[in-house]
C-alpha cells in the first residue's frame, strides 16, 4: 500500500515538472522582454573579404559598357479624321549602342518600325533627336544617327561570333519594361538558330542565351566575357512575351558585315549569283525527284553563274529537266532556299566562294564570284 502510494506521489511530482518546464518556456520571452535589458544597438558588420574574380570582371564590363547603351524611345504622329489634329502618341521603347564617333546608333527595326520618330537619351540623361540612316528587316538592324560634339560615349568594343562556343559566359546590358541600364548574365544556349520575326521574314544564324532578355532590352548588347560585342539582342521566345529562358541575337559578324552597308547606302544588298530559285516550286522538286539542293532555275546574262557556266533547269514538252542542283556554300551544306539564302548571306559583293552542284547525277565543284 505505502508503495502504490509513494509511486502515485513519484507521478505527481513528474507530471507537475513538466507542467512548471512548460510554463517556464511559454512565459520566458515574457520575462525577457521586461526583466533583462535589450541590445537596440546595430549588430556587428561580418568582414566581407574581396570580391570573386568573375565579380570584379563583371562589374568591371558593366561601367564600362553601360554609358555606350542608349535608351530608345519611339512616337508616332498620328492625325485625326474628324478634327485634323495632329497628335503624337508614346509607341514603345528599346536599346541600342553607340557603334562609332560620328553618332550612328545601331538597334533592331522592331524596334523603330511603324515610328514616326525616335528620341535617343545617353547615360548621362542627355536626350537627342534621332534621324533614321538606314536599315535591314532581314537581320532586324537598323541604324539611327544622333548629333552630339562634344563628350559622346565610346564605341562599344567589337568582337567575333564566329568562334563562340555553346557553354561561354555572356552579359547583356538594355532598358526592359523602361528600366534603364539593367545588366543580366548567362550563356551562350544554342548557335545557329533561326527565327520567324513576321509573317514572311526569317532571321537566321541567331545566338540563342538563357541570359534574360525581355521587352526593352531589344537592340542592347550582347557582350563576352572580355566586354566585347558578340552580338545584338533582338527577341524572347515566350508565349507570354516576357522571360522564359529563351533569348535570341544578331551575331555581331553579320552586324559588323550589314551596318557599314546601312550607313554608306541606307541598305544592305545580299551577294548574288545571278541565279532565279523558288521555294515552292524547289520544294516540291526535291520531294518529287528524291533530291537535296537548290535547283536553278534561271540565269542572268553575264551574272557570276553565267560566267561561271551553270545551267539551268529546262522546261520541255515532257516537263522540267534539271540542270545544275546547288549543294554546298563553302563546304556548308543547304538543302532548301531558306539555307541557301542564310549561308549566302555570310559573304560579301566580290568574294569568290566554292560551291557544290549535283549535274547528271554527278557531284563537282566550282569557283563563282559573288556580285
Amino acid at each position: 500500500m505505502d508503495s502504490k502510494i509513494n509511486l502515485l506521489t513519484l507521478l505527481r511530482l513528474v507530471l507537475w515538472l513538466f507542467v512548471t518546464i512548460y510554463l517556464i518556456n511559454l512565459l520566458l520571452p515574457v520575462f525577457e522582454k521586461y526583466l533583462i535589458p535589450q541590445n537596440a544597438v546595430p549588430r556587428v558588420v561580418s568582414a566581407r573579404g574581396e570580391l570573386a574574380d568573375t565579380e570584379k570582371t563583371t562589374i568591371d564590363i558593366f561601367n564600362k559598357t553601360s554609358p555606350s547603351v542608349v535608351y530608345i524611345s519611339t512616337s508616332k504622329t498620328l492625325r485625326s479624321f474628324w478634327s485634323r489634329d495632329v497628335r503624337k502618341v508614346p509607341r514603345g521603347t528599346g536599346s541600342g549602342i553607340i557603334w562609332d564617333e560620328f553618332g550612328h546608333i545601331v538597334t533592331n527595326y522592331h524596334v523603330i518600325k511603324g515610328a514616326s520618330e525616335a528620341n535617343i537619351r545617353l547615360n548621362d540623361g542627355r536626350t537627342y533627336p534621332t534621324r533614321l540612316v538606314g536599315i535591314s528587316p532581314n537581320h532586324d538592324l537598323a541604324v539611327l544617327k544622333i548629333d552630339v560634339r562634344l563628350d559622346l560615349p565610346p564605341a562599344v568594343p567589337i568582337g567575333l561570333s564566329e568562334d563562340l562556343q555553346v557553354g561561354q559566359s555572356v552579359l547583356a546590358i538594355g532598358n526592359p519594361f523602361g528600366l534603364d541600364y539593367t545588366l543580366t548574365s548567362g550563356i551562350v544556349s544554342a548557335l545557329n538558330r533561326s527565327l520567324s520575326a513576321d509573317s514572311d521574314l526569317i532571321i537566321n544564324n541567331l545566338i540563342q542565351t538563357d541570359a534574360a532578355i525581355n521587352p526593352g532590352n531589344s537592340g542592347g548588347p550582347l557582350l563576352d566575357s572580355a566586354g566585347r560585342l558578340i552580338g545584338i539582342n533582338t527577341a524572347i521566345y515566350s508565349p507570354s512575351g516576357t522571360y522564359a529562358g529563351i533569348g535570341f541575337a544578331v551575331p555581331v559578324d553579320t552586324v559588323n558585315r550589314v551596318i557599314p552597308q546601312l550607313i554608306s547606302t541606307g541598305r544592305y544588298t545580299r551577294p548574288s549569283m545571278g541565279i532565279s530559285i523558288d521555294n515552292d516550286i524547289n520544294r516540291q522538286l526535291n520531294r518529287q525527284l528524291g533530291i537535296q539542293g537548290v535547283v536553278i532555275l534561271e540565269i542572268a546574262a553575264n551574272s557570276p553563274a553565267f560566267k561561271a557556266n551553270l545551267q539551268s533547269a529546262q522546261v520541255t514538252k515532257f516537263g522540267i529537266t534539271l540542270g545544275d542542283v546547288i549543294q554546298s556554300i563553302n563546304g556548308k551544306k543547304v538543302s532548301s532556299v531558306k539555307s541557301f539564302l542564310s549561308e549566302l548571306d555570310n559573304f560579301e559583293i566580290g568574294e569568290t566562294i566554292p560551291i557544290g552542284l549535283l549535274r547528271d547525277d554527278k557531284k563537282i565543284q566550282i569557283q563563282i564570284t559573288l556580285e
